[in-house]
C-alpha cells in the first residue's frame, strides 16, 4: 500500500531564479522574484515520488501580518490541472523517482513584499501533511507586459532599474554641474531596508492589512515611499534642513550616495538621518524605487517655482538697492530643484496619462494630510490638466509659473517686471547608458512664448480659479486663488506681451562676467548699459550682491555700489565691478551662489530698471585614477588626487570615497590640515566584489568648503 507523500527537502533554486528575474545583483542566496514571471523550485521526497493521480499538492503564499484571501495577501492554489480560482498558478515541470520540479507564478498585480511559502499534500488515503518551504521576496516587474510598471525598452530598463549609479544635476541654468551619486540599490541589506521602510509608514501602522493589500499598486507604493523619504509626518529616512546650521548632522552637500543614509536610518532603529535637501531626498527615493522594481530617474528643474497659493505667480520683492527681500507669501524660485520620475500605468486617470510620473519627496506642501507629492502625470502637466491626481497643480507651477518683480519702497509696492519664461528651464536627467545630460524640458511644456504654451497656461489658470479638483488634491489647492499683488493687474492673456523694462525707459542693463567665477578668486564683471533711444539718458544704478541658498532664500548683502552713468543717444557703456574673495568668503553659503542685482532709474522718469544674475562659484574637482586592471576578488589600487583651491589654510579635511560593487562600505580618510593651494594624493586599496560597469564617487570637505567632488567610471572583469 502506498504511503503518504513526505517532503524531505526543498530547493528554491535561488541562484537560477534570481538570474532569470534580474535580481542576482541583490543576492543569489535568497529567493527574490518578480511578479508575472514564473520561478522554479524542486521538492525532494523522503519515501516515494509524487504521483499526480494519487497526490494533490496545494501551495499557500502569504504576505503581511494579517494575510487574507479576500484582500489578496493570501493565496491557495493547487498543482492539479483543474482550474484554480486563485490568480497564482503552479504547474509540473519534471517528475522523478524521488523529486519533482514545479513552476510557480505570481499574478502581475500581486502585492510586492516578503512572502511565506507553504504546501499541503493531500494523499490518496486522506492523510494531509503541511510543510513550510521558506520565504521569498516579490518585486515589481518592468520586464512583464502585464505589469503596471512594464517598460518596453531594454536599454531603459537597464538604466532606470538596473543602473546603480548616476548623476544629479546642480548649479544654475548658466552653469549645470553633474554631481555623481551612488544609488546602490543592490547593495547588502538595501532590499530589507526598503521593505522596512514600507512597514514604518503611517499607512501600515494604521491599517497593516489594507496597506499590504494595496502594495500591488505602483501608484500607492510610490506615494507611501515618497512620504517616508522625508520625516515630517513619521520616522522617515531624512530630516530636511535649509538653515545652513548642520552642527548636529551632515551637511547635505557632503553625501555622495544613498547606501550610507539608508543603512544609518536602519541601524539607529529608523531614526531620521540628519540632513537632506531636495537632491538627497530624490536620490534616496530613486534607490528605493529601483530596488522595488519601479523604473525611476532623477530630474533637475532649473529656476523651479514654489507657488504657495496656487495662482501661478511667483512674487519677488526688491528694495531700492536692488537687494532681493524675503516675502510673507513664501513664494520662491529655487535655483534648481530635484524630484523623481517613475514609470507606471495610470488606470486611475483617463487614457494617455500613464508613463512618466512626477514624485517629489522634498517636504514642501501637504497632500492628503502628509508631506508627499505625486504621482503627477508628466503629460498632464504639459497639457495643463491640473485637475488630474495627484498634486498636478503644484508640479505645474514648478515648471510654468510666471515671475512678478516688485519694488518695495516707503511701504508701497511698485510693479517692475512680469516674466513669463523665467521659471522651468533646462529640465535635466542622465542619458540612457551614457554620462551625458538629457534635456527633457519639452516633455513638461510647449516652447516658451508659443501659442500652445500660452493656451495651456490659461487652461491651467482657469481650472485653478474654478477650484475643480478631486478630493485627493492638495488641500491648499482646493480653494480658488486668494488675492495677491497680481490682483492689481489683469491675468496674462494670449496677446499681451510681458512687461519688460526696456519697453518703458528705452535703456537696458545687463551683467557680463569677465572671467570664470572660481572659488577663492576675485569675481570680475561689468554692467552693460545701452541707450536704445535718440535722447540723452542720466542713470543712477544701485548695485548689490548677496548669497542665496539653492531654494531661493536670500542671505544678507555683503557688497554694494552706486554707479552714475550718462548715455548719449544709441550709446553703450560698461561699468566695471569687482567683488574680492575677502569680501564674499565669510558670507558664502554651501550652495556657492551669489546673486548680483542692479536697480537703475533715470532722473527724468519714475520707472525702474531691474537686472540680476546668479553666479555659481566652481571648485577644481577631485581626480581619481585606477591603477591597474579591475578584476573581481583581486586587489585594486585607487589613487585620489585633491587640492585646497583657496589661498588660505583649511582644516578638518575629510575625504570620503564609495562605489557599489567596489567598496563594502564608504571609506573615510581624515586629512587634517591642507596648506594654501596645496595639492596632494593618497592611495586606497580595495577588492571589487561585483563585475561590470562601476563608478567611484569621492567628496572632500573642510571647515571652508563641503563638497569638492569627483568620480571615475571603471569596468570590473570576472576573475579568470
Amino acid at each position: 500500500m502506498a504511503q503518504g507523500l513526505e517532503v524531505a527537502l526543498t530547493d528554491l533554486q535561488s541562484s537560477r531564479n534570481n538570474v532569470r528575474h534580474h535580481t542576482e545583483e541583490i543576492t543569489v542566496d535568497h529567493l527574490l522574484v518578480r511578479r508575472g514571471q514564473a520561478f522554479n523550485l524542486t521538492l525532494y521526497f523522503r519515501n516515494r515520488g509524487f504521483q499526480p493521480g494519487l497526490d494533490n499538492i496545494i501551495f499557500v503564499v502569504e504576505t503581511g501580518p494579517l494575510p487574507d484571501l479576500a484582500l489578496g495577501t493570501r493565496a491557495v492554489f493547487s498543482l492539479a490541472r483543474h482550474h484554480s480560482p486563485s490568480p497564482w498558478i503552479a504547474w509540473l515541470e519534471t517528475n522523478g523517482a524521488t523529486s519533482t520540479e514545479v513552476s510557480l507564478c505570481a499574478p502581475p498585480t500581486a502585492a510586492v513584499g516578503r512572502y511565506l511559502l507553504k504546501i499541503h499534500i493531500d494523499s490518496f488515503q486522506g492523510s494531509v501533511t503541511a510543510y513550510q518551504l521558506g520565504e521569498f521576496i516579490l518585486l515589481f516587474n518592468p520586464w512583464c507586459p502585464e505589469d503596471a510598471v512594464y517598460l518596453d525598452s531594454e536599454p531603459q530598463r537597464q538604466e532606470y532599474v538596473m543602473n546603480d549609479y548616476g548623476f544629479i544635476y546642480q548649479g544654475s541654468k548658466n552653469w549645470i554641474r553633474p554631481c555623481p551619486w551612488n544609488y546602490g540599490q543592490f547593495e547588502e541589506k538595501i532590499i530589507d531596508i526598503c521593505l522596512k521602510l514600507l512597514d514604518k509608514s503611517l499607512h501600515f501602522q494604521t491599517d497593516p492589512a489594507t496597506d499590504c493589500a494595496l502594495r500591488g499598486s505602483p501608484v500607492y507604493v510610490s506615494r507611501v515611499v515618497c512620504a517616508m523619504i522625508n520625516s515630517n509626518d513619521d520616522n522617515g529616512v531624512l530630516n530636511g534642513n535649509w538653515s545652513e546650521n548642520y552642527t548636529d548632522g551632515a551637511n547635505p552637500a557632503e553625501w555622495t550616495g544613498s547606501v550610507a543614509i539608508l543603512k544609518q536610518w536602519y541601524a539607529t532603529g529608523c531614526q531620521p538621518v540628519r540632513y537632506g535637501q531636495c537632491w538627497v531626498f530624490a536620490a534616496v527615493m530613486c534607490t528605493v524605487m529601483r530596488c522595488l522594481g519601479i523604473p525611476t530617474r532623477v530630474i533637475t528643474n532649473f529656476d523651479s517655482g514654489h507657488d504657495t497659493d496656487g495662482n501661478l505667480i511667483i512674487d519677488e520683492y526688491y528694495d531700492n538697492t536692488g537687494r532681493i527681500l524675503g516675502n510673507k507669501k513664501k513664494d520662491t524660485i529655487w535655483n534648481f530643484h530635484v524630484w523623481n520620475e517613475c514609470w507606471m500605468a495610470r488606470k486611475d486617470l483617463p487614457p494617455g496619462y500613464g508613463g512618466w510620473q512626477v514624485l517629489d519627496a522634498t517636504p514642501q506642501e501637504m497632500s492628503n494630510g502628509v508631506y508627499c507629492c505625486g504621482p503627477a502625470s508628466v503629460r498632464a502637466i504639459k497639457e495643463g490638466e491640473v485637475d488630474l491626481n495627484y498634486d498636478t497643480p503644484f508640479v505645474f507651477s514648478m515648471v510654468n509659473a510666471d515671475c512678478m518683480s516688485w519694488l518695495v519702497q516707503g511701504g508701497k509696492e511698485q510693479k517692475l517686471h512680469q516674466d513669463t519664461s523665467s521659471v522651468g528651464n533646462f529640465i535635466s536627467t542622465k542619458s540612457i547608458q551614457s554620462d551625458e545630460r538629457d534635456d527633457i524640458t519639452e516633455n513638461y511644456k510647449y516652447e516658451e512664448g508659443s501659442l500652445q504654451e500660452r493656451q495651456v497656461f490659461l487652461k491651467a489658470l482657469q481650472k485653478l480659479k474654478a477650484g475643480s479638483f478631486h478630493s485627493s488634491q492638495r488641500g491648499a489647492e482646493l480653494q480658488p486663488s486668494r488675492p495677491t499683488p497680481l490682483s492689481r493687474d489683469s491675468p496674462r492673456s494670449l496677446h499681451t506681451p510681458s512687461l519688460r523694462p526696456s519697453d518703458v525707459v528705452q535703456v537696458s542693463l545687463k551683467f557680463k562676467l569677465l572671467d570664470p567665477p572660481n572659488m577663492g578668486q576675485d569675481i570680475c564683471f561689468v554692467l552693460l548699459a545701452l541707450n536704445v533711444s535718440s535722447q540723452f539718458k542720466d542713470l543712477k544704478v544701485n548695485l548689490s550682491a548677496q548669497s542665496l541658498l539653492h531654494d531661493g532664500s536670500p542671505l544678507s548683502p555683503f557688497w554694494q555700489d552706486t554707479a552714475f552713468i550718462t548715455l548719449s543717444p544709441k550709446e553703450a557703456k560698461t561699468y566695471p565691478c569687482k567683488i574680492s574673495y575677502s569680501q564674499y568668503s565669510q558670507y558664502l553659503s554651501t550652495d556657492k551662489l551669489i546673486r548680483i542685482s542692479a536697480l537703475g532709474e533715470e532722473k527724468s522718469s519714475p520707472e525702474k530698471i531691474l537686472v540680476n544674475k546668479i553666479i555659481t562659484l566652481s571648485y577644481p574637482s577631485i581626480t581619481i585614477n585606477v591603477l591597474g586592471a579591475a578584476v573581481v576578488n583581486q586587489p585594486l589600487s585607487i589613487q585620489v588626487i585633491f587640492s585646497n583651491p583657496l589661498s588660505e589654510q583649511v582644516e578638518d579635511c575629510v575625504l570620503t570615497v564609495e562605489g557599489s560593487g567596489l567598496f563594502k562600505k564608504q571609506q573615510k580618510v581624515l586629512l587634517g590640515v591642507l596648506k594654501p593651494q596645496h595639492r596632494a594624493s593618497i592611495i586606497l586599496e580595495t577588492v571589487p566584489f561585483k563585475s561590470g560597469q562601476r563608478q567611484i564617487q569621492a567628496n572632500m570637505r573642510s571647515n571652508k568648503f563641503k563638497d569638492i567632488k569627483g568620480y571615475r567610471n571603471v569596468y570590473v572583469d570576472f576573475a579568470l
